[in-house]
């Protein structure tokens, strides 16, 4: 199975260094046609409207559609996320827009105000997920057919899945956990259930 991450902007050799850990062949995606080859592929965090302009730039926004539309699993963070939402404020260009939900970008404040918090994430054994969170998005609401997989104290939704998508608000591919990159595995794998409507 190979994993592909969007290499236009932003963490992606973080996630490749993370997925070479856990013994996962990636490859850097900077051009549309490869994106046929793979069997999953990470958006990662950087700045979102940057991305979003590269996306357009280099021709990537039907192909990344049609890449969710395929089944294939797709895991955005932090600006990934932010680019699967349908709905976003304040982005200025149209991102990939194929996840019911609404994101608001930069809701914790600016990269001074970044932080870090244990969350409980449905499906995802081992106990709390350390999540750090730079300039991140929080999710505001999710539409019927997307599961809330992890939520902070207060109940800010900032991890979810809809099918074969799935986003986080936070940056898993900076801290020591592989976790979710195995989590994510098992859905390209199409072995992980979706979550229980109860973790909303």
């Amino acid at each position: 199975m190979t994993t592909g991450i969007l290499a236009l902007q932003g963490d992606f050799r973080e996630h490749a260094e993370m997925l070479a850990s856990i013994g996962q062949a990636s490859v850097e995606v900077r051009r549309p046609e490869q994106l046929d080859a793979l069997d999953s592929l990470i958006i990662p965090g950087g700045e979102s409207t940057t991305i979003a302009r590269l996306i357009l730039r280099y021709g990537f926004t039907e192909p990344l559609r049609a890449f969710c539309a395929s089944g294939r699993a797709v895991w955005g963070t932090c600006a990934g996320a932010i680019l699967l939402a349908k709905r976003v404020d304040d982005l200025d260009r149209p991102g990939i827009e194929t996840m019911d939900m609404a994101v608001a970008r930069n809701a914790f404040g600016r990269q001074v105000d970044s932080f870090e918090a244990s969350i409980e994430l449905a499906g995802l054994a081992g106990g709390p997920f350390r999540a750090i969170f730079i300039r991140a998005p929080i999710i505001e609401s999710v539409g019927p057919e997307v599961d809330a997989l992890g939520r902070l104290e207060d109940g800010t939704i900032v991890a979810a899945r809809q099918g074969n998508l799935l986003a986080t608000a936070f940056h898993p591919e900076l801290g020591g956990d592989s976790r979710l990159h195995e989590f994510f595995l098992t859905i390209g794998a199409g072995e992980l259930p979706t979550a229980a409507a109860s973790a909303r």
